[in-house]
């Protein structure tokens, strides 16, 4: 059933079906197994951003997140959140806490990684640390998998992923999160962490 138009403005989907055009992406309602998606191309990567639910036992979270799988070269993992965001959901075994050396972005980002030299380089792009600037609630990471109920990645494919708690409609925030997907996946290829292959994976 498509999103009702509020008082409060334009619902998610006229905000992200207008993105979409803007962009030259694709909003599919009632997309992927029911779920409204906006999908956009970037070379052979696809871009994906959808929202899903978290069930705490007495009331569920609605969470924004964008994904794109991407052949990862070098089995290079990271999280960038600010300060005490998501803290509590899961833990990144093997990685270690990273400073940058830009005293502003160290102190608003907890970096973790298992290759903090990798991780400089790809953070030594100021326009990627502008636009993770930009977003008022971030985690930003790279993932070898989905979880039991994700999609199941074959060798060598894993996951640029960006999540936040609620829903994102701010167009500004939006199209500068696609921005820094874009980015961050040329970078990871200049810095020899990711090929441009097609990875072959359709998300669920």
């Amino acid at each position: 059933m498509r999103e009702r138009k509020s008082i409060f403005g334009p619902s998610k989907d006229e905000i992200w079906t207008q993105i979409a055009a803007d962009i030259g992406g694709e909003f599919i309602e009632g997309g992927f197994w029911g779920k409204d998606v906006l999908i956009f191309k970037h070379g052979e990567w696809q871009i994906l951003l959808d929202t899903y639910t978290v069930s705490t036992g007495t009331t569920t979270i609605t969470c924004t997140r964008m994904r794109a799988p991407f052949i990862n070269k070098d089995g290079l993992y990271f999280k960038i959140s600010r300060e005490g965001f998501f803290s509590s959901i899961g833990k990144f075994f093997g990685m270690q806490d990273i400073e940058i050396g830009d005293t502003f972005f160290d102190k608003q980002f907890v970096i973790k990684g298992n290759d903090p030299e990798k991780i400089k380089l790809l953070l030594a792009d100021d326009r990627i640390k502008e636009l993770c600037q930009i977003q008022p609630k971030i985690q930003l990471s790279i993932k070898d998998d989905e979880g039991w109920f994700g999609t199941d990645f074959p060798e060598g494919v894993d996951e640029l992923c960006f999540e936040c708690v609620g829903v994102i409609k701010e167009t500004a925030l939006l199209k500068a999160l696609f921005g820094l997907f874009c980015l961050i996946l040329q970078r990871l290829v200049q810095i020899d962490s990711a090929y441009e292959d097609d990875p072959q994976v359709t998300l669920k």
